[in-house]
């Protein structure tokens, strides 16, 4: 029994000392592809910072982002978690046909009245017609692939009390989802919906504008990505999880997008064509997270400015269709004050279009009222 448990210890401490040895000898990573997000580099010693906690904080951070061999490691996790029972991992779950979904947690600090009344405040101050949207995601119209007794709770409802509290023309994407849940209207590794799923939004978000959307017949499909991994990918472990596609629709000549990054202009583009080689495929939308985009269409028509979340992106493309020019703000970045913005430019409309999530999360909502 002691020969044992010398052996065991023996086995352990070399393992320890592999990984020590390991880690001294591969390079620090500075991002990490699979996972999408920047690492913990070697935090900088100083009395300061450890008598407040912070070094020893950053420095948990670091052994755990630099663990040597780490992606194979969170994947072991994930299949350990499965074989042991379990249907999730970090949140997310492995469903039917290799879809990976978050199950929404409402707020429990928060409640649509207050976010509704800084949309009604915005169209009351504006003076502009407003039309509101909300997007729900896949935990809602896929909710049947969850495991069975998985807590999400429903973001159809959360949509019905912020419409039933709303002063403005609301658009029913929940409705249009809904009516095409069969097809692939979300992406299986990823919280986005697709870019049909996308078109089927527009179709929602057009009539509510008083538009007649444009059939989807009159538009060709061009799939421009087949190694697409998302953010659901990223944070589940589950790394043997097949690819998405991206595809486009809507053709980008004709077009002038200009992107206002830090405040000063630079030239854009629908369609950032680089983006398709690095992990955040998504961001081939406009290039990713910007403050603030114009587009010029060249076509005749009034002039929208949509305030947005990601999830607009891979939207306001069909829009280009029906105005001159297309303004759009993220006021997650967006910080030079909206009030003045309106005051600057000349807009016909506005459209608040945000999926459920960030607009139930997202404290720059707020802003809207300011």
């Amino acid at each position: 029994m002691k020969k044992a448990s010398i052996l065991q210890s023996a086995v352990f401490l070399l393992f320890i000392a592999a990984f020590f040895i390991l880690h001294l000898i591969l390079p620090d990573n500075s991002f990490s592809e699979r996972e999408n997000r920047v690492l913990q580099p070697l935090p900088r010693f100083s009395w300061s910072a450890l008598q407040s906690g912070r070094f020893t904080s950053m420095l948990e951070s670091y052994c755990s982002d630099q663990f040597p061999l780490r992606d194979g490691w969170i994947t072991l996790k994930a299949g350990s978690e499965l074989a042991l029972g379990k249907e999730e991992n970090n949140g997310v779950c492995l469903c039917a046909g290799d879809t990976l979904i978050e199950p929404w947690t409402a707020p429990s600090s928060d409640t649509p009245e207050a976010r509704m009344a800084a949309v009604n405040a915005l169209a009351e101050n504006s003076g502009l017609p407003v039309t509101f949207a909300l997007i729900p995601d896949a935990s809602e119209l896929w909710r049947e692939k969850l495991p069975f007794g998985v807590p999400n709770d429903s973001q159809a409802d959360y949509v019905r009390a912020a419409y039933a509290l709303s002063a403005v023309p609301t658009a029913d994407v929940l409705g249009a989802l809904e009516a095409h849940k069969d097809e692939p209207i979300f992406y299986r590794t990823d919280h986005h919906w697709t870019t049909l799923g996308a078109y089927y939004g527009y179709t929602a978000v057009a009539k509510a504008l008083g538009l007649s959307p444009v059939p989807l017949s009159d538009y060709r499909e061009t799939v421009v990505t087949r190694e697409f991994y998302g953010t659901a990918y990223s944070s589940s472990g589950f790394s043997w999880v097949q690819p998405d596609s991206i595809s486009a629709y809507v053709p980008d000549d004709g077009l002038t997008v200009t992107n206002y990054p830090a405040g000063q202009p630079e030239p854009g583009t629908l369609y950032e064509e680089s983006r398709l080689a690095v992990k955040d495929k998504y961001a081939y939308f406009y290039g990713g997270n910007t403050p603030r985009i114009e587009i010029e269409t060249g076509r005749d028509g009034q002039k929208l400015l949509i305030l947005r979340d990601s999830y607009t992106d891979s939207l306001s493309p069909f829009l280009l269709a029906h105005y001159s020019r297309i303004t759009m703000l993220d006021l997650r970045y967006y910080k030079l004050g909206l009030r003045d913005f309106l005051a600057e430019h000349d807009f016909d409309q506005i459209l608040i279009c945000y999926g459920v999530k960030s607009f139930a999360e997202d404290a720059q909502v707020s802003a809207m009222a300011e």
